[in-house]
């Protein structure tokens, strides 16, 4: 339990949670050279739990958002929108298999319906979290619940994605606003980390966003760069044989927290990001992770938190080892 003081003046007691992830769900289609190839799951938090689940002590809160149509079975239970309100509906098209080489940048999106936002309202009142991550994929995280994150959580992360987004109003294709325009922008210096894609990277501006937070830009197969107002980090990617782009900041982003969580430095839990990115494009849609791999991984997350044991090229190395195994218990499935 937590004391703080209200606006009453009198103090108030809250309890004191792990994690609280705000992001709604979604369908996804996927489309290949114009004809679909896959109905799946979507939404960062979809994702994140995937990993989040796995390797934290204990899951976090999840405040998601879907229509009375949707159509899977979630790992955690959402909020239901107002009866008119439909789930979300992305529509993803991509090239031709033979034309695919950089990640995300050949990718059209288009958000076709969209669900209610996530409101303040909608937070917990009653609790206060170690960390929030803010993973909004159709503009439904508004900079009021972004705010009211920030008072419930001791540090909040964030996913540009949810505050830089536009859509067009005819087709509903995604496109990419400067974060200054946006409602969010007064909101940075009051973030912890501020994750963002390197095709999202010139609208966040990351020699200003750097003066404020730290913030972490995604390469795709080419790794990510950690930047923070005195400097800057190249992490290195792992190998991936990529079937699906779509999650695969999500999976970083997940791998990224759950480093954190157990007492990596930023350069350690970032580079458990790249190896849990890099496993999220080998299949289409939410990927299914080996369990035994997952609680490998938690064990030695375990171990180093115990022991504060480890360095960068050590956790890389077992980070390498476990994903070539991974890579080919997958080929033999």
């Amino acid at each position: 339990m937590v004391r703080e003081e209200g606006a009453d003046g009198e103090l108030h007691q809250h309890k004191c949670l792990g994690g609280l992830v705000v992001g709604s769900y979604c369908h996804d289609v996927l489309f290949r050279d114009g004809f679909p190839v896959g109905e799946t799951l979507g939404g960062a938090a979809a994702f994140i739990s995937n990993v989040l689940d796995g390797l934290t002590p204990s899951p976090p809160l999840y405040v998601a958002k879907v229509g009375a149509d949707f159509a899977y079975a979630a790992p955690h239970l959402p909020l239901l929108a107002a009866p008119s309100a439909p789930t979300t509906l992305f529509h993803a098209h991509f090239p031709p298999a033979s034309a695919v080489g950089r990640y995300h940048g050949d990718r059209v999106l288009r958000r076709l319906r969209t669900c209610d936002p996530i409101y303040a309202s909608d937070l917990p009142d009653d609790a206060r979290f170690d960390f929030g991550l803010a993973v909004g994929v159709a503009g439904e995280i508004l900079p009021e619940t972004l705010a009211r994150m920030i008072d419930l959580c001791r540090v909040v992360l964030v996913d540009a994605q949810g505050m830089i987004r536009s859509f067009d109003p005819i087709d509903g294709t995604v496109g990419l606003l400067p974060l200054r325009s946006s409602g969010f922008f007064h909101l940075l210096p009051r973030i912890g980390f501020l994750k963002a894609s390197a095709e999202e990277a010139p609208f966040v501006d990351v020699e200003e966003a750097r003066k404020w937070c730290c913030v972490i830009v995604t390469h795709g197969k080419d790794g990510c760069r950690v930047y923070w107002k005195d400097g800057e980090l190249r992490v290195s990617p792992f190998l991936a044989e990529e079937v699906d782009p779509t999650g695969a900041g999500d999976g970083f982003l997940g791998g990224f927290v759950a480093g954190l969580i157990w007492g990596l430095a930023v350069p350690d839990a970032a580079l458990l990001g790249n190896f849990f990115g890099s496993l999220t494009v080998t299949q289409i849609g939410v990927p299914k992770f080996d369990q035994r791999m997952l609680q490998h991984v938690k064990e030695e997350l375990k171990r180093r938190a115990n022991e504060c044991d480890g360095s960068l090229t050590q956790l890389a190395c077992l980070l390498i080892i476990t994903n070539n195994i991974y890579r080919k218990v997958m080929h033999l499935l």
